[in-house]
């Protein structure tokens, strides 16, 4: 997907031109995500970007982000643990990947190529199983 050069100072309502209604559901999480889309691309959390896209919204803006991230960081981390964003985006809706398969394959090279960094760290944090088995699983998506 082609962006404008100015799409990160943009919020998400804007740049899919819809404006979500007030919360209809009182739940931290779901007031949260209302929030987030009235803030700015370019201010957006790793936090920010594993809890949208742990909820699948607005993949096609927030995926190209956490990109950008996890090039620096493939283990940069939200609030829960260090690899969350990594978790949200493995774990993420099937029909974007399918669509987007430049950005799935990205993602597969930037795990492959760190591949020792996530398995030292899975090693001494007991994650290993889970992320071994995510990442399999999103290899067989295209």
């Amino acid at each position: 997907m082609k962006f404008e050069n100015n799409w990160k100072q943009k919020t998400l309502e804007a740049l899919e031109n819809s404006i979500w209604e007030k919360p209809e559901f009182d739940s931290h999480l779901v007031i949260t995500c209302h929030e987030l889309r009235k803030k700015q691309l370019k201010y957006f959390t790793i936090e920010d970007l594993r809890i949208m896209i742990g909820q699948n919204i607005s993949l096609q803006f927030l995926i190209p982000l956490a990109i950008e991230e996890l090039n620096k960081n493939i283990l940069a981390g939200g609030h829960f643990y260090e690899g969350d964003l990594l978790n949200s985006v493995l774990t993420s809706e099937l029909n974007y990947w399918q669509k987007n398969k430049a950005n799935w394959t990205i993602i597969c090279n930037l795990y492959i190529k760190n591949e020792s960094k996530i398995e030292e760290y899975c090693y001494q944090n007991d994650y290993k199983n889970n992320w071994l088995k995510e990442f399999e699983n999103f290899k067989k998506l295209n």
